[in-house]
């Protein structure tokens, strides 16, 4: 679609995407205005459209990351296909991929080859590792730069580690990209020049763990997962209520400490025990004040805890499921569904989490394989008999007489599923 409103009103992104990291960050570029044209193969498309069939017949990812975007299905093994795709880089002001290692070079897509032939383009590849080092080669998904980064070793218990819920390393990648497009796209109106990106699920999931390895980095230990809490800071927890809900609790420092002690458990002993002093002190005996805490809670409704939390300044929380939080009021009241055109009917989406004033975000359908194939080469200035020669020339797949056996393989040689 054509996004006439928003900030980035005017901006064309090309992609090649899959999964999450990188229809992330176009999709947030798309949110502000941009105009997001979605280079899919022609044989299936973008695989997260097949992850599952839960949203009528669609997947939750594909719904989740790509409305407002344009769909072109073109064979990029065909001649023809890598042409079309030329000619849109040749208009647009910014590219991003995710493909797997070494793919945009088979490609002829690589950064160098980028910034010579289309100099005012800002290229952004997101890859699993980044250049230069011994794991640059490998396949990466989620899970496994959130394991290699350390994340799954923070998260969970200490004899059960877990990943993060939410895709972090993608997201956080994703959004990171996005950031980076917008610097360097303020970038060219001063010198003109494009700019090539690269960011890394990894490197981006090394950012996200930022204080737990500088805390191992000067005290040479590892830090221990705690669950519902943090290593950081006790107490700080999750903690059952007497009408069987769960609250979370939490302390940030010294005079929170006395205020949860004082006017909750009502144990002025504990706000003036030396062996609670300090946070660390705190962190020390972490299970003591957990025991004092859940004793407490555990005569007390969830209501009641949270009126008395409020009272004295105490953060607090109602520990959720995912059914909770698509129920939840304070979503409701503040009108944050909003639902959206799809190839399976009408969808609910949440908005974006940015409110610009005077600004609404776009919020235009999620596109079917190659819906806008013929809208966006016309736009290009090809006529229907130049895109009927492409279709004879295998540009947007298999042509109706073309019994070609390479076409049934992935245009991209390999994108990198999860990223």
């Amino acid at each position: 679609m054509d996004n006439a409103n928003g900030p980035l009103s005017g901006v064309t992104v090309v992609s090649l995407e899959q999964a999450v990291s990188a229809p992330l960050c176009t999709r947030t570029l798309a949110d502000l205005g941009a105009r997001v044209v979605k280079v899919e193969n022609p044989d299936g498309g973008d695989f997260a459209r097949h992850y599952d069939r839960v949203v009528n017949g669609m997947a939750a990812h594909f719904i989740w990351l790509n409305r407002s975007k344009q769909s072109v299905a073109l064979d990029l093994k065909s001649d023809a296909g890598r042409q079309i795709l030329r000619r849109l880089l040749r208009q647009a002001d910014a590219f991003v991929t995710n493909l797997a290692p070494g793919a945009t070079s088979r490609l002829g897509l690589d950064p160098a080859t980028l910034a010579a032939e289309f100099p005012q383009l800002v290229s952004c590849e997101i890859s699993g590792y980044g250049q230069g080092g011994p794991l640059s080669g490998k396949r990466a998904y989620d899970l496994l730069a959130q394991a290699e980064s350390g994340a799954c070793s923070i998260t969970g218990w200490p004899d059960a580690p877990a990943k993060p819920g939410p895709p972090m390393a993608d997201s956080c990648t994703g959004l990171y990209a996005a950031i980076s497009i917008l610097a360097a796209l303020q970038e060219r109106h001063r010198t003109g020049q494009g700019a090539s990106i690269a960011v890394s699920l990894f490197d981006a999931m090394v950012e996200l763990m930022g204080y737990p390895l500088t805390w191992s980095r000067y005290s040479g230990a590892d830090q221990i997962p705690v669950g519902l809490g943090s290593p950081a800071v006790a107490p700080y927890g999750a903690y059952p209520t007497s009408d069987g809900h769960t609250v979370v609790l939490g302390t940030t420092n010294d005079n929170e400490w006395k205020r949860l002690a004082n006017e909750l458990l009502k144990r002025p002993d504990l706000a003036t025990a030396d062996r609670y002093r300090r946070g660390s002190d705190r962190v020390t005996y972490r299970a003591e004040l957990d025991r004092a805490i859940a004793a407490w809670c555990a005569e007390h409704t969830l209501a009641d805890i949270q009126a008395a939390a409020d009272a004295a300044g105490i953060g607090n929380a109602r520990y959720n499921t995912t059914t909770d939080v698509v129920a939840h009021p304070h979503l409701t009241a503040r009108n944050r569904w909003r639902e959206v055109d799809s190839p399976v009917g009408p969808v609910t989406t949440v908005l974006p989490p940015p409110i610009i004033a005077g600004s609404e975000p776009v919020l235009g359908p999620i596109p079917d394989l190659g819906e806008h194939t013929e809208q966006v080469l016309g736009a290009l200035g090809l006529d229907e008999s130049e895109i009927r020669a492409l279709r004879a020339a295998g540009a947007f797949g298999r042509p109706a007489a073309d019994d070609r056996s390479e076409v049934d393989r992935d245009p991209r040689e390999g994108v990198r599923h999860g990223s």
